[in-house]
């Protein structure tokens, strides 16, 4: 998964992008995406390795994208190139100002940049829409592809994102080509001050985030980059004496993983104790692809056992032995914290 980091000048994006990934990158605009790799917490994971000592204990992971804003202070347009760099992320997050910056001469006002920022993307997308109508009507396209694309028109005219859509009314499958912005999922991360970080969102945040079927968490990335800093055994007091119960990245991957509906299964043994993301309402048979292809294509059954029950039976041979490992059928739908051993011939 691939969460793309946004934002207008002074919004201290890339500073959030370093607290978040541990890396180093300078501050200003321009240049490359930039890119970082995190684990995703999972403590379900450590009890299960704690369970099999295996080799490799191997977690989810996350990559942000720092991307260059090329936008400036002003919110003007979003360049092609900005555009381009934002459809390629699985989730766009944007980060919005709401600290006092002495190097801008504008107070921040986090209401006004989120809307920018939305009528941008809604803006592009139309764009794409119309051309394609223009195309199709030229080349006589099927009704039902027009009447998708009509639908979507008149969705972004009446100022709603493409992701307020329901799945009933839009076949996606084949859109992804388009690379629609507002039908990315998105988050905003209200960066403030320290006295502020364990504020709720805004409510007038709220509510517009609400308008875009999005999801919002408030941060301080002065105060993620001094918990960076410290030994693991300090960084729970340090967020207790601030009052919050977790860090910045736990609570976007929790949010990004929401925007998704991503769940995670588990493999476990010896050799590897390894999450798996996956959709939620994926089969037994397809998550057994995102292991391998030929597990998928040999698929015959699939060993379930339920996260919960494990760690009460504490193995595989007590949990056979009291009825907790099921045989499960290539269309059973994975459930998350399922563990799975799948049985295949090729």
């Amino acid at each position: 998964m691939r969460i793309g980091l946004v934002g207008f000048a002074g919004s201290g994006k890339t500073t959030v992008f370093n607290t978040l990934t541990g890396l180093h990158v300078p501050t200003g605009f321009g240049g490359d995406v930039h890119l970082g790799t995190v684990k995703v917490p999972d403590r379900r994971i450590d009890r299960l390795s704690a369970i099999f000592s295996p080799k490799k204990t191997t977690y989810a992971e996350i990559v942000f994208s720092d991307i260059p804003g090329e936008h400036g202070a002003e919110l003007k347009g979003l360049s092609g190139k900005a555009l381009q760099q934002i459809r390629e992320q699985d989730v766009l997050c944007l980060v919005l100002r709401a600290f006092a910056n002495p190097a801008l001469d504008h107070p921040a006002d986090p209401a006004r940049e989120l809307d920018a920022f939305a009528t941008e993307c809604l803006f592009a997308d139309l764009a794409i829409i119309e051309r394609w109508l223009e195309r199709a009507r030229k080349e006589k396209k099927s009704a039902l592809d027009i009447g998708h694309f009509e639908l979507m028109r008149a969705t972004l005219e009446a100022e709603k994102p493409l992701r307020s859509i329901p799945p009933s009314q839009l076949d996606r499958s084949a859109l992804t080509s388009f690379g629609f912005l507002t039908d990315r999922p998105l988050m905003v991360a209200i960066n403030c001050a320290e006295a502020a970080v364990t504020e709720p969102l805004p409510p007038a945040i709220a509510d517009r985030l609400g308008s875009l079927h999005a999801g919002g968490l408030v941060l301080s990335a002065s105060v993620e980059a001094e918990i960076a800093t410290m030994d693991p055994a300090d960084q729970q007091v340090f967020l207790d004496d601030l009052g919050l119960s977790e860090s910045a990245v736990t609570r976007f991957i929790q949010i990004a993983y929401g925007l998704l509906d991503l769940i995670s299964f588990f493999t476990v043994g010896p050799d590897e104790v390894r999450a798996w993301p996956i959709k939620r309402g994926t089969s037994a048979k397809q998550a057994a692809g995102k292991i391998h292809s030929d597990l998928e294509r040999g698929f015959i059954r699939a060993e379930v056992m339920h996260y919960p029950q494990f760690i009460e039976d504490k193995s595989e041979h007590v949990a056979r032995e009291v009825g907790h490992l099921k045989l499960e059928g290539k269309d059973y739908l994975v459930a998350d914290g399922d563990i799975l051993n799948i049985r295949f011939n090729v």
